[in-house]
Order: C-alpha cells, then structure tokens, then sequence
C-alpha cells in the first residue's frame, strides 16, 4: 500500500493525523500549565514550543492532504482555547495575570462553539477581534514563560498584569458583538 493510499484511507478517518496533532495540546496544556505552577519555565517553553509547532503543522497538514472539517476546526480551535486556558490558569496562581482573564477565554470560546453551532457538525464563525484575540492570549501566556526559561527580562512582569486586562476588556467587546450579531440574525428571521 503507497503512502498516497495510506493518506487516503486516513483521511477518511475522524482520527486524521491533522485532528490528532490538534488533540495533542490536550495533553501539552495540562503539561505546560503543571510546569508553570512548578517553575520549571525551560520544561514549559519545550512544551509551549511543541504546541506552537503542533499548531502550525495540522492546519498545513489539513489543507494539503484536503483533509479539513468542520471536526478538525473544532479540535483545533479546542484544544488551543483549552491550553491557553490553563497556562493563564496557572500563570493566575503565580499572580503573573487577573483570574478573570482564563474565565473569559474559556466563556468566549464557549460562546463561539456554541454561537457557531459547531457542536451540530457545522464550521466555527471566526471573527476578527475573536482572531487577534485568540493570537494575543497565546503570546501573553508564553512571554512569561519564554522570559523566565531564556533568563532573559525584557518585559516587567507587572506589564503583564496590565496587557492582560487590555485582553478582558477586548474579549469582552469580542462576545458582546458576537452576541449581537446573534440577536440581530434572529430578530430577522
């Protein structure tokens, strides 16, 4: 059987290489977030990395091997929602973030699964401030980690504290547009 064939039969798959490179940061975000409340920060910036990397690689996969759905957004999406939940969590504990930060991603991507009606099969409604955000709480919750595992200092940690509640205030804008596109697509129906 040739590689080609190989790819075939497991694009047919719901557990496509793509979807399982996006399932791993299910495992990775519990791991980055145990190393951040242990600071072991080098531990958590391989992780950190691995997800990056992981990220990267099933989105190319996907659209190369024509294997993308509306299941593969959704772990993707997903899983991404649910590590940088949980490093923000840990990075919370260590007062390094708000706590209301990681309660408002995971209430935002909730509201965007559920908005999208991805559960039922269909593709998730990105947004642009949703995007931008969804990129902004990667970067916030890895310069911490990135700094202490490199040693070096560019930003004050206290600068975090404040970029943070930049992104609740964003994220907050974010769900009450998408919440009101909502009210505005029903009230035409």
């Amino acid at each position: 059987m040739g590689l080609h064939r190989i790819m075939q039969t497991i694009s047919m798959n719901k557990f496509s290489l793509p979807n399982l490179l996006s399932a791993s940061r299910l495992i990775l975000g519990p791991l980055a977030a145990w190393f951040i409340l242990e600071n072991h920060w080098v531990l958590a910036a391989v992780i950190l990395m691995t997800a990056i990397a992981t990220d990267v690689l099933d989105g190319y996969l996907a659209r190369r091997w024509q294997q993308t759905s509306a299941l593969g957004g959704l772990i993707d999406h997903g899983s991404d929602a649910f590590m940088v939940t949980l490093m923000l969590l840990a990075e919370a504990s260590l007062g390094l973030v708000p706590w209301l930060l990681p309660v408002l991603v995971f209430m935002a991507f909730s509201q965007y699964t559920l908005d999208s009606k991805a559960l039922a099969g269909l593709p998730l409604r990105a947004s642009k401030l949703g995007r931008y955000n969804g990129i902004a709480y990667f970067v916030l919750a890895g310069f911490p980690i990135m700094q202490h595992a490199l040693g070096i200092y560019l930003v004050p940690e206290v600068y975090f504290y404040y970029v943070a509640f930049i992104l609740v205030a964003s994220t907050l804008i974010s769900m009450t547009e998408r919440l009101w596109t909502l009210i505005k697509l029903r009230s035409k129906k």
